[in-house]
């Protein structure tokens, strides 16, 4: 059996898998209280880890069951597509955030960590982690020579859906145009050419549209004047950026449910809110249609917000025109992780090593 971990900016995943098959699993809720005790998040993995291995011990799971153990992969060097096995370079980039903190930075440290624990010889892996690089080369000039635009996506659940909608409309991803938007705690918007993401937004910085958590695209000029003013220090200013912008401070709140039902009953300021929300995701898919040229087979919208028809009626509202529009609420990426572990070490796949 495998077990897999997806630690994600507001929850994590947990699921054990007998080759492909799910046999259990669960999601453990954060709120941003709960998080709010750490200072980086690094700090999180000992609380992650440990509420994982009660939930394990709950279930009656035993350690000794498993085979192989795969987490969601983090901000490491730019990698191809592909399994990786953690190795002590990976956990060093992990840990210190190569390119960034995310939560995603704890799949691979945990995995490596629980792997350790477990009585015979089991090995931690990542796969598709969020530092896929495909893009093309146009993609990546920023308007100034001391910066660059990279690719920093959800790569994994992105990948994992678009193979999903091909497989359902009986053709091959490698033959498809796809505009994907993964809508969770973070958003990204990729634009798949024939089985390739040649752009997205750079979701973990804040590029694109805003999020639960995620303050987006801010206007530059505003942004400088707030890093010079002296009233904020760096890790202030990138938390109003990543962690705690986006609706939590517009709305106090990373629960869109909560938020959607809110502005159902009345509140005037969170509907106008989340009619943003929904028209910046909009214009990042409008985005993209420019980057395939208008040559769209589908408009897929997945991610753990993609439940909530409210959104994506809004969404599909201002996008419909340009492809069809397709909702694979909730991710795929724990089956992903499962197949892409299967392959690995069934030899389908190479397992590549980190370097």
């Amino acid at each position: 059996m495998f077990l897999i971990i997806n630690p994600g900016s507001t929850s994590t995943k947990i699921a054990v898998y007998h080759q492909q098959e799910i046999v259990w699993q669960t999601t453990i809720r954060h709120s941003v209280e709960e998080l709010s005790r750490y200072g980086s998040i690094f700090e999180q993995l000992p609380f992650r880890k440990q509420l994982i291995l009660d939930q394990l011990k709950e279930a009656g799971i035993d350690l000794s069951s498993f085979q192989a153990v795969i987490g969601r992969g983090g901000l490491m060097k730019p990698v191809p597509s592909g399994v990786f096995i953690v190795n002590e370079l990976m956990k060093e980039h992990l840990r210190m955030g190569y390119q960034g903190q995310h939560a995603s930075n704890l799949g691979g440290l945990i995995a490596a960590d629980i792997a350790a624990l477990c009585p015979q010889d089991v090995k931690a892996y990542i796969a598709d982690p969020v530092v896929v690089d495909e893009f093309q080369p146009c993609a990546r000039i920023a308007g100034h020579p001391l910066f660059e635009r990279n690719s920093k996506f959800h790569a994994l659940n992105q990948k994992a859906v678009a193979r999903l909608y091909a497989r359902d409309n009986g053709v091959m991803y490698e033959q498809l145009n796809l505009i994907v938007a993964h809508l969770g705690g973070g958003i990204s918007v990729g634009a798949h050419r024939k089985g390739r993401v040649v752009d997205s937004n750079q979701t973990i910085d804040g590029d694109g549209p805003f999020s639960p958590e995620r303050s987006g695209t801010l206007p530059v000029g505003q942004l400088v004047d707030i890093c010079f003013s002296g009233k904020y220090t760096h890790r202030e200013v990138f938390a109003m950026i990543n962690g705690k912008g986006g609706l939590t401070a517009l709305c106090n709140s990373n629960n869109v449910l909560q938020l959607v039902n809110k502005a159902q009953t009345g509140d005037q300021y969170t509907e106008l809110i989340l009619e943003a929300f929904c028209y910046q995701i909009a214009k990042e898919i409008g985005a993209m249609s420019a980057v395939l040229k208008g040559e769209v087979d589908a408009i897929i919208l997945t991610g753990g917000i993609a439940n909530n028809s409210w959104i994506t009626g809004q969404i599909d509202s201002y996008v419909r025109f340009v492809a069809p529009v397709h909702v694979y609420p909730g991710e795929d990426e724990m089956t992903a992780l499962a197949t892409n572990v299967q392959m690995a070490l069934s030899g389908e796949i190479a397992i590549i090593e980190y370097l």
